[in-house]
């Protein structure tokens, strides 16, 4: 053992493990002068207890398939995870990684866990959002067991393992998540609760009084309680491995720990979130028997503790793999599926299950209702999606036929085999699960999320870190504009496109007709690191002449043009069901102007940002035409492709979904007038058009009380 560390007051190997991870952590947060080592000092015996003796994985694999999850939703606790990974032998996480914790120079230890690196299963930091992850993990394993699992042949038994703290459990999505696990009675999900009663504005009585034990309880869960998580070892890994046997139900481990432990700020929000300052960190190690002037010490003693851990994790993959060898003998057609999906890869076949232009409905239809056709061609097909809303299914066209619903068997509302989730009314939780889906194995699940456009607003966060994480699941939002009448302002999404279209690494598409609505799948399911979300309508549009699914990839195109040889003029850019409409009203125009005018479709603004600038310029009539811009949304971010614009200034309102156009200016006749008179205001006294200067930008309609007062 070194020298600098005393070896009295360490006793056990247990004590010296636990006082060198609090030692690590006042030192490292100290080194930068940054991060969180307060829980990372008192859970140290959950840690302990979780990576040496309670969960099942390989570190010299951290990919084996049937390994364990483990989702820190405390997610500023990271240090914690980044230690028992070097611990436990992951060759990537060397002490030189540790100490790259909050350093300016970067590495794999971030300040909240990320993706990218061995043993971190999902980035996690926004309170909450792990514990709905953990859940999306633990649906996933259930559905891959009660697919593949035969008589003999467990492949899938794993466990997902979430450690949360007050914050997760006071957050909306962390209660969405609980609720819908207690539902679903994911006895393969084990939530710790790592109870310090410190966030960072202090003692958490200020806040947070109810009954968590009981609320958890309530909501369908098995309930263990520990009174010293700081000190009692024992007690911890004995309450793992019982919530390891409870069938039935989720556990939920309630651990009472000292935040700070060893350190004389212990018991305060100042353990929270700070370093514990220089002088702090010297008297803490001494406190826990360590040299105060060396710093980062591991004693050998340390890794011999853990040195267990790697033999078991080998031989536990190794059985494994043999199983799964002799699964493929004796289920070819199961295990070629499975070897399929875990390639990551659909089978090459998918895009021929969607029906060509000449099959889609010839009758005008809501494009909700054409995505609908894609999702009965696909999910019904392939065990790879998962379909779901959040209680509006009816609405956003996600059952296909055949289906059956992921339920707990004991219910009788369906199995674990199901594919169609009912996530009930939890929007934020609804993706968030998703994210664990899709990230249990990259490309294993494609999980389809759906509601009204409007109430992606209460997941944007989730979709936020699908975008983050480079998860691919796919959004279907309905109800996309004012046209969705009698339901009122309230549903009808006026600026939330300009929120989507903004997001890094995101695919916002909005469909003009059941074509570009292939297209759009197509799109998505090209996209293996980025998550889609389509606007759909609820009001119908006819199946356009000109549209064409193999042009969604290009963002826009044009898809109408009352010359088929002259160039542009005029050209009218639209979106989703706003295409038809300016359709209609180029053909009034032109007979009106006497001008060349061409239609764009653009579904997606991003995706044309990316074509190289002669296509976009070509498209956009090469610098010489006027261009108007038309969508019953805001205007932000339409002076990046157009002179001016038609669009919503004002909410919108309560009326049949007919008039809703006609009221907002929207109707064919009007966007005509509304454009013909800013034409002629562009033209100079001998009859040329003048174009706009830069900033120049016009709109073109009224808001609602400007149109009625």
């Amino acid at each position: 053992m070194s020298a600098s560390v005393d070896r009295k007051f360490n006793d056990t190997p247990e004590k010296l493990v636990a006082n060198t991870i609090r030692c690590l952590a006042a030192d490292l947060t100290q080194e930068f002068k940054g991060g969180h080592p307060g829980t990372v000092m008192g859970a140290a015996n959950i840690a302990i207890a979780l990576w040496r003796f309670a969960m099942r994985y390989n570190p010299k694999n951290p990919d084996w398939l049937n390994r364990d999850r483990f989702v820190l939703s405390a997610g500023h606790a990271c240090l914690m995870q980044y230690i028992q990974l070097h611990f436990t032998g992951y060759d990537a996480w060397t002490l030189d990684q540790l100490k790259t914790y909050h350093n300016p120079n970067f590495g794999m230890a971030a300040g909240h866990p990320e993706i990218e690196y061995p043993g971190c299963e999902v980035t996690t930091g926004p309170l909450g959002q792990g514990l709905a992850n953990a859940v999306g993990m633990a649906i996933a394993a259930k559905n891959l067991a009660a697919t593949y699992n035969k008589s003999d042949y467990e492949l899938f038994n794993s466990t997902v393992w979430a450690f949360t703290g007050d914050g997760c459990l006071q957050e909306g999505v962390g209660q969405e998540a609980l609720s819908m696990a207690g539902h679903l009675k994911l006895d393969n999900l084990i939530v710790i609760y790592d109870d310090n009663h410190i966030t960072v504005d202090g003692n958490i009585n200020i806040t947070f009084t109810e009954d968590t034990c009981a609320k958890m309880a309530a909501n369908g869960f098995h309930v263990i309680k520990i009174e010293d998580g700081t000190n009692d070892l024992g007690a911890i890994i004995h309450a793992f491995e019982t919530a390891k046997t409870v069938k039935g139900k989720p556990v939920f481990i309630h651990i009472r720990t000292v935040i700070g432990y060893g350190s004389r700020k212990a018991n305060t929000g100042a353990a929270h979130g700070t370093a514990l300052g220089p002088d702090e960190t010297k008297y803490t190690k001494s406190a826990l028997g360590f040299d105060p002037e060396i710093k980062c010490v591991i004693p050998d003693e340390v890794y011999d503790y853990y040195r267990p851990v790697v033999k078991r994790g080998a031989d536990d993959e190794a059985a494994w793999t043999t199983l799964f060898s002799q699964y493929a003998d004796a289920f070819p057609a199961e295990h070629a599926e499975l070897t399929q999906r875990l390639s990551g890869q659909l089978p090459a076949d998918w895009r021929q299950q969607l029906p060509p232009k000449s099959d889609l409905p010839s009758a005008p239809q809501p494009t909700r209702k054409s995505s609908g056709i894609a999702v009965n061609a696909l999910a019904s097909k392939y065990n790879t999606f998962t379909a779901g809303s959040a209680d509006l299914a009816d609405s956003t066209f996600v059952s296909f036929k055949g289906q059956t619903d992921f339920q707990a068997p004991e219910s009788g509302l369906g199995d674990y085999s199901g594919r169609q989730i009912r996530y009930g009314i939890r929007e934020f939780a609804m993706v968030a699960a998703a994210n664990g889906m899709a990230a249990f194995h990259k490309g294993l699940f494609i999980p389809i999320c759906s509601t009204f456009f409007q109430f992606w607003i209460y997941a944007a966060p989730a979709a936020r870190m699908s975008a983050l994480q480079k998860l691919r699941i796919i959004g279907v939002g309905t109800h996309d504009c004012i046209g969705i009448g009698e339901d009122g302002p309230t549903h009808q999404p006026i600026a939330l496109a300009s929120l989507y279209r903004s997001l890094p690494n995101f695919n916002f598409v909005r469909p003009a007709d059941a074509e570009e609505v292939m297209g759009a799948w197509e799109l998505a399911l090209d996209a293996s690191d980025t998550p889609s979300l389509f606007a759909f309508s609820r009001q119908n549009v006819p199946l356009l002449e000109g549209s064409d699914r193999s042009k969604v990839k290009l963002g826009a195109y044009p898809i109408f043009s009352t010359s088929a040889t002259a160039a542009p003029e005029l050209v009218l850019i639209g979106t989703g069901s706003e295409v038809a409409r300016a359709i209609d009203a180029a053909k009034l125009l032109s007979e009106k102007l006497g001008l060349v005018v061409r239609v764009v479709s653009m579904p997606s603004q991003a995706h044309f940002d990316r074509q190289p600038f002669e296509y976009r310029d070509e498209v956009l009539g090469s610098g010489k035409a006027l261009v108007v811009g038309i969508e019953a949304w805001s205007s932000y971010g339409w002076a990046r492709y157009a002179h001016a614009s038609l669009s919503m200034h004002t909410f919108g309102c309560s009326a049949p979904q007919e008039k809703l156009f006609e009221i907002f200016g929207f109707g064919v006749e009007n966007v005509a007038a509304k454009i013909e008179e800013w034409v002629g205001r562009r033209r100079s006294e001998d009859g040329k058009i003048v174009l706009p200067r830069l900033g120049e930008f016009e709109e073109l309609l009224l808001g609602y009380a400007q149109l009625h007062h």
